[in-house]
């Protein structure tokens, strides 16, 4: 088995290196890989290190800022692993960082997606990313929390709709397979919506619990200026999906009943018994009003959409 490690670089070279360094003194003894770097545009001395690096390392140069989507492309045509690893430069890699991810991919096998992992805010510590869920707005939204630690007792891996990009396991036949990320995202994303080609094909998206990792979140400069046009296209291929979600509908019983905890003479008790043995796994059927609240919140956001971007076509 080859990994490819793919690291897009544009400017922040002190975060590069650093990146670099940390990945090279974690990676497992013996493990076959190469490094490709995809400098894109970079315009302070990113380039003139990177003429001096050698095997494993590899760089491709972009003439121009191409954007994320592109240049993580560009880049894994040129990789010959088995094996791909996404990062960002910003990265700073702890001990054993790598093995839980790959066995987690293992474990899942043939339904294996992409793997991703816990993620630190490299400035605070604090927690950042256990995956990406779907909340009651119908929106993609990073989850900040741990399971419970019985539960990571009995299970290192745990499912999720979607991850970000910043460290993230696939195989290249699945890549290839789902066709990469779409180019029409700009630095924003691109992730999430090849998460959900890889689930309408029936693989499952993982969380490595006990891969850890310390990201400087958000460090290239103009990091959110498309989020808006990111998220308007995500929800436009995705608007079923996002306002079924099964996550987002627990959510928003979660909600729904620990609004009613204080006063439950004041509601519908037959929507708090619905809620209640969903919520409870008594029932598989989710409450009607989550469903519509989902629906209602995802309308209420294109109608703001259509009104910062007129010129595209509703869906």
């Amino acid at each position: 088995m080859q990994v490819s490690f793919i690291i897009p670089l544009f400017n922040n070279l002190a975060l590069t290196r650093a990146c670099v360094a940390s990945l090279q003194a974690t990676l497992p003894d013996g493990l076959t890989h190469e490094i490709i770097l995809v400098d894109d545009g970079s315009t302070d001395a990113t380039r003139a290190w990177l003429s001096t690096l050698t095997p494993p390392f590899r760089v491709v140069l972009n003439d121009r800022n191409l954007g994320y989507a592109a240049a993580n492309n560009r880049a894994i045509a040129h990789a010959r692993g088995d094996v791909l690893a996404l990062l960002n430069n910003d990265l700073v890699f702890l001990p054993r960082w790598f093995e839980p991810m790959l066995g987690a991919h293992r474990s899942l096998a043939d339904r294996a997606g992409l793997i991703g992992n816990i993620q630190l805010d490299a400035r605070t510590g604090a927690i950042d990313h256990t995956g990406i869920i779907i909340n009651q707005q119908g929106k993609p939204v990073h989850d900040r929390a741990l399971p419970a630690c019985r539960s990571r007792l009995f299970s290192s891996v745990r499912p999720v709709p979607a991850l970000t990009g910043a460290c993230v396991l696939v195989k290249r036949a699945l890549w290839l397979e789902l066709g990469g990320f779409d180019e029409g995202y700009v630095n924003g994303g691109e992730d999430v919506d090849l998460c959900f080609r890889a689930r309408a094909i029936g693989r499952t998206n993982a969380v490595a619990l006990r891969s850890v990792v310390r990201h400087h979140i958000s460090a290239s400069v103009g990091r959110k200026l498309h989020d808006e046009a990111n998220s308007y296209r995500l929800a436009r291929r995705w608007r079923a999906e996002l306002s079924n979600d099964a996550g987002a509908i627990r959510e928003w019983c979660r909600h729904h009943f620990d609004t009613i905890l204080p006063e439950p003479r004041d509601h519908d008790p037959e929507l708090a018994f619905r809620t209640f043995l969903f919520l409870h796994g008594l029932s598989r059927t989710p409450p009607p009003e989550a469903l519509a609240a989902l629906t209602a919140a995802l309308a209420r956001e294109f109608a703001r959409w259509e009104k910062i971007f007129p010129s595209v076509p509703s869906p």
